[in-house]
C-alpha cells in the first residue's frame, strides 16, 4: 500500500511536469537580443538609463528626422506636436484614467507600433525612455510590445517588480531605501549573495484595520492577481480601435462583460470563505459605507487617496469638484455617471442604439451582447462613443475620492485610477455588480434556455471525483530592486545591493481530477467546469437559477468522445484560463544572459506572455473544518468559433493565444454557456443527462510557519 501510494505521488509530480514542460517553447538568438534589450528599457525605470547604448542612441537618433521610417507619418506629426508645446514632464504621475495623460501615451504608443521595423521600434523607445515620463513611457512601450507583430512573445518582466511603489505598502519601500542608505557593503554582498535583504511585507490592515473587508487584504492586495487585471488592460485598451488594430475577431466587448462577471465571481467564493456575504451594492445617491486606506506612496512620494468611511459623493465634489468653468471633466463625475447609467438602461430597454450618424443598431442579435459590451466599456467600438460614456470611466475618480486635479501635470490618482491597483480597493467589486448587472438586464430579455437547448443526445455524464482539495500560505518572492535609487556608478558596476520581499499569498496543493462520460458514438465534444457555492454565508442553500452569476469557469477543453465509457483525467495544472506567477525580473534576466552567451538553450513558458488568472486561485480558501463547495460539469456538442480570421491562421507560436485572432475562444458558444442565461424550469438543470453536479468541500491548512500569523494580520 505504502509502495502504490508513492508510485502514485511519483506519477502525478511526472505529469505535472509534462504540463509545465508542454508549454514552453525553444527560441533563437534574436529572440533572445530583443527580450534583452526590452528588459534594459525598462530597469530601473525611475532613473534615467546607464546603459551606454541607450545614452549614446538618446544623443543622435531625432525622429522628426526619420518621418520615412513610420508606417505613418501623421503620427510623428501629431507626437512631435504633443512634445513641442509639453508633455507631462518625468518626473510626475501618470494615469491612463486622464484625458490629456491618455492622449499623449496613444500618440507616444502610435510612433512604437508605427515604426517600420524592429530597429526603428527600438530607437524610438531608447529616446523616449530617456525624454519621456516615466509611467507614460512604461505605458505605452508595454501596449506596443504585446501588439507589434515582430515583439510577439516577448516576455514583459512582472509589474509588480518594475513598479514596487504600486503593489507593496510604503513601510516596505521605506524599509529597501533605509537598508541600502545605512548597511550595504561590498562585503556584505559576498556574504549573502544574490539577495543582499530579505523584507517580509505585511498587507494593509498591520497598522490601519479600518473594515471588515480588510480581512481579505491577503487577496485584495496579493500581486499576482492585480498583475493579471492589469496586463489584460494592455491586451485590450479602452481607447484602441478594434478596426485599426485588429483586436474584432475576439469579440473584445463580450469579454469586457465575462472578464468582470468572472472576476466577481471569484471575489464572492474568496468572500464566503471569510464569513462575509455578497458583494455590496451601492447608490450614487447614498455614502459610500466601505473605507479605503491603501497604504500606498507614489515614487514621487505623493500618497495615494483615501477614502473615509460612509463617503458623500455629492457632498465631496459639491465642495471640492464641481466647477462651473471647464477646467476639469471629472469635477462632473456625479453627474456623468447618472447619464452614462440612464442612457444604458435606456439602450437595454429599447433593444437598439444609435450611432453617431443616427442609424440604429439592433442589440438582440447575434453580435448585440459584443456591440453591448463595447457600449458600455465605452471603447472606440462603441456605436457612439461620445454619446453612451463608460460609467465605470468617471466612477473611479468619484469613488476612489481622488485629489481634484491644480492642472493636467499635477494629478493625485486614485487606487481606482490605475488598473495595477483597482482591484485592491473593495468598492471596485461594488461598481462593477453594478456594471455586470446592466448586462443581466440585457440576459433576461433573451430566451430561456430549455432542456432541448441543453441536451447532448446519447452523452451522459455519470461520475465526476476529486482528490482533497487543500489550500495553505506559502511564501513567496519578489524583486524590488527598482524601489531603491543607485548612482550610475553603482549601476555600471553592479555593485549595489538587490532586494527582495517575502510575503505569504495563498496557494492550493495539486490535485487531480476525473469526469465519467458514456457515449453512444464517437463524437467532438466541448467540456467546461465550474465551481460555484453551494450555501450563502448563512448556511442557506442557494438555488442554481440565482446561483448562476456566482460559478466561477474552472476548465474547459475539446475532447474527442469514443463510443462507450470515456474516463478524462485532468489535474490542477491543465486548465486554459489559469497561469503560475510570472518568473521573477532577475531570475529570468541570468536566464537571458546564460542563454545570449550561447551557454545554455532557452525556452519561454507561453503563460509568461498572456494575462491568466493566478492559478493559485483557482480554489477559494475555505475554512480549516472544511466547507462546501460545488462543481458543475457539462459536456455539450464542439461548434468552432467562427472569428473573421480563420483557426489555421491563427498564431500560436508561444502557446498563448495572439491578440486579435480569435484565438482565445474555445467553441462558438456564448462565454459562460450555458450559465449565461436562465432556463425554463430550475429543477431541469439536474435532469439534463450530459451535465453533472459534484459536491466536495475545501479544507484550509494554515502554513507550518509559526510567524505567519504576525504577518497575515486577518488570522485571528
Amino acid at each position: 500500500m505504502k509502495f502504490s501510494l508513492i508510485l502514485l505521488a511519483g506519477l502525478c509530480t511526472l505529469a505535472y511536469s509534462a504540463v509545465l514542460q508542454a508549454h514552453k517553447v525553444k527560441v533563437d538568438q534574436e529572440y533572445i537580443q530583443k527580450q534583452k534589450q526590452i528588459w534594459h528599457l525598462v530597469d530601473h525605470i525611475n532613473q534615467p538609463s546607464h546603459y551606454h547604448e541607450h545614452i549614446e542612441i538618446a544623443k543622435s537618433y531625432h525622429i522628426e528626422d526619420h518621418v520615412d521610417q513610420y508606417t505613418k507619418a501623421d503620427v510623428v506629426k501629431k507626437f512631435t506636436q504633443y512634445w513641442k508645446y509639453g508633455m507631462l514632464p518625468k518626473g510626475e504621475i501618470f494615469s491612463i484614467m486622464y484625458q490629456d495623460h491618455m492622449e499623449q501615451a496613444i500618440a507616444l504608443f502610435q510612433m512604437f507600433y508605427y515604426a517600420k521595423d524592429y530597429q526603428t521600434f527600438y530607437k524610438t523607445a531608447v529616446w523616449a525612455r530617456q525624454h519621456v515620463n516615466e509611467g507614460m513611457f512604461l505605458y505605452s512601450l508595454s501596449v506596443a510590445v504585446v501588439h507589434r507583430p515582430d515583439t510577439y512573445g516577448i516576455i514583459l518582466p512582472p509589474i509588480y517588480e518594475v513598479y514596487p511603489h504600486y503593489f507593496y505598502n510604503t513601510e516596505v519601500i521605506h524599509q529597501a531605501q533605509v537598508y541600502k542608505q545605512q548597511h550595504y557593503d561590498q562585503q556584505h554582498r559576498e556574504k549573502h549573495g544574490d539577495y543582499d535583504y530579505t523584507i517580509v511585507a505585511n498587507y494593509s490592515g498591520h497598522y490601519l484595520n479600518l473594515h471588515p473587508e480588510q480581512s481579505m487584504s491577503y487577496y485584495l492586495e496579493d500581486v499576482g492577481l492585480n498583475a493579471f487585471y492589469y496586463y489584460y488592460h494592455l491586451y485590450y485598451p479602452f481607447w484602441m480601435s478594434g478596426e485599426e488594430y485588429g483586436l474584432k475577431n475576439d469579440n473584445r466587448g463580450e469579454l469586457f462583460y465575462y472578464m468582470h462577471q468572472q472576476i466577481l465571481a471569484r471575489y464572492y467564493l474568496e468572500r464566503l470563505s471569510n464569513g462575509l456575504g455578497e458583494t455590496a451594492f451601492f447608490n450614487w445617491d447614498v455614502p459610500v459605507e466601505t473605507p479605503y486606506y491603501p497604504s500606498l506612496e507614489y515614487p514621487n512620494g505623493l500618497e495615494f487617496p483615501s477614502r473615509p468611511k460612509f463617503a458623500d459623493l455629492h457632498e465631496y465634489f459639491y465642495n471640492y469638484g464641481q466647477s462651473w468653468t471647464t477646467r476639469d471633466q471629472y469635477g462632473y463625475s456625479p453627474s456623468n455617471v447618472k447619464d452614462a447609467e440612464r442612457r444604458i438602461n435606456d439602450v437595454i430597454d429599447f433593444g437598439y442604439a444609435y450611432t453617431n450618424e443616427g442609424k440604429k443598431v439592433a442589440l438582440f442579435t447575434k453580435e448585440g451582447m459584443n456591440v453591448l459590451g463595447n457600449l458600455i466599456e465605452g471603447n472606440q467600438d462603441s456605436p457612439y462613443q461620445e454619446f453612451y460614456r463608460p460609467i465605470w470611466y468617471y466612477a473611479r475618480h468619484l469613488l476612489g475620492y481622488s485629489y481634484q486635479a491644480l492642472d493636467k501635470h499635477h494629478v493625485a490618482p486614485s487606487a481606482l485610477e490605475h488598473f495595477e491597483t483597482s482591484m485592491r480597493d473593495p468598492v471596485f467589486y461594488q461598481l462593477y455588480k453594478k456594471i455586470v448587472l446592466k448586462f443581466q438586464r440585457y440576459k433576461l430579455r433573451l430566451p430561456a434556455y430549455t432542456e432541448h437547448d441543453l441536451t447532448f443526445q446519447g452523452i451522459k455524464v455519470v461520475n465526476v471525483e476529486f482528490e482533497r482539495l487543500l489550500t495553505y500560505f506559502e511564501k513567496f518572492y519578489s524583486d524590488i530592486t527598482n524601489a531603491v535609487y543607485y548612482t550610475s556608478e553603482e549601476l555600471d558596476s553592479n555593485k549595489h545591493p538587490h532586494f527582495r520581499v517575502e510575503q505569504y499569498r495563498l496557494n492550493h496543493k495539486p490535485f487531480n481530477y476525473k469526469v465519467v462520460v458514456k457515449s453512444d458514438k464517437e463524437t467532438k465534444a466541448v467540456v467546461k467546469i465550474f465551481i460555484g457555492p453551494k450555501y450563502d454565508q448563512y448556511g442557506r442553500h442557494i438555488n442554481i437559477t440565482e446561483n448562476r452569476l456566482n460559478m466561477l469557469q474552472f476548465d474547459h477543453f475539446v475532447y474527442d468522445l469514443k463510443t462507450g465509457e470515456n474516463v478524462i483525467t485532468r489535474n490542477s495544472q491543465s486548465s486554459y484560463f489559469y497561469g503560475p506567477d510570472r518568473t521573477s525580473y532577475y531570475d529570468l534576466y541570468k536566464q537571458i544572459l546564460g542563454a545570449g552567451n550561447g551557454q545554455t538553450d532557452y525556452y519561454v513558458d507561453g503563460r509568461q506572455n498572456y494575462f491568466y488568472f493566478p492559478q493559485r486561485f483557482m480554489l477559494p480558501k475555505g475554512t480549516q473544518d472544511g466547507m462546501t463547495f460545488q462543481f458543475y460539469v457539462i459536456v455539450y456538442p464542439y461548434v468552432p468559433y467562427h472569428g473573421q480570421q480563420e483557426h489555421h491562421e491563427q498564431d500560436h507560436r508561444f502557446n498563448y493565444p495572439k491578440v486579435g485572432t480569435g484565438g482565445l475562444y474555445i467553441d462558438g458558444y456564448a462565454l459562460g454557456y450555458p450559465l449565461d442565461r436562465n432556463i425554463k424550469y430550475e429543477k431541469m438543470w439536474y435532469h439534463i443527462p450530459n451535465s453533472y453536479f459534484y459536491e466536495t468541500k475545501i479544507y484550509h491548512k494554515h502554513s507550518d510557519d509559526d510567524n505567519i500569523h504576525h504577518h497575515l494580520h486577518h488570522e485571528h
